[in-house]
């Protein structure tokens, strides 16, 4: 039984191996869609009013593309063997990758808000949106810094 569970963690290889895939094909799409608004800046001479909306939909896809990187760099780490990274991507435990990718989290749901506060379309709605991100944020980080260690 011993074995099999042994030979079992290799399943994580599925989770590592499709998160790194969808992480170099966002990292790809985030690529093609930065050519596309600088070429349509420059054709523009950046008088395009949709813009800054552009740009700020361009940083969430490069913050997705680097939560499914953390995250298979962290399931990797966690059930398969230890690699050489930086400090900060080190993950020892379920917790800290968890506190890692809520911290991406956080960041994608302010580029959101960001670009509903800049469409302004709705201020009410843009307020309760707020409201509820703020929501989420605080318990992601009393989660981040309170939470036990798995």
């Amino acid at each position: 039984m011993e074995k099999m569970l042994e030979k079992g963690k290799k399943l994580i290889l599925i989770a590592v191996i499709s998160s790194l895939v969808a992480s170099v094909a966002a990292f790809l799409w985030g690529a093609a869609k930065t050519v596309t608004i600088i070429l349509n800046l420059v054709t523009s001479y950046g008088k395009d009013p949709l813009a800054a909306i552009a740009l700020i939909e361009l940083m969430d896809t490069f913050l997705i593309a680097t939560a499914l990187f953390i995250f298979a760099v962290g399931m990797y780490e966690l059930f398969i063997k230890d690699i050489n990274l930086p400090e900060w991507l080190v993950i020892h435990n379920l917790h800290d990758l968890k506190a890692k990718l809520g911290s991406v989290i956080i960041l994608v749901m302010v580029v959101t808000f960001l670009k509903h506060l800049v469409e302004w379309k709705d201020p009410r709605g843009i307020l309760f949106y707020g409201i509820a991100i703020a929501v989420v944020s605080a318990s992601l980080i009393a989660f981040s810094h309170f939470g036990g260690k798995d």
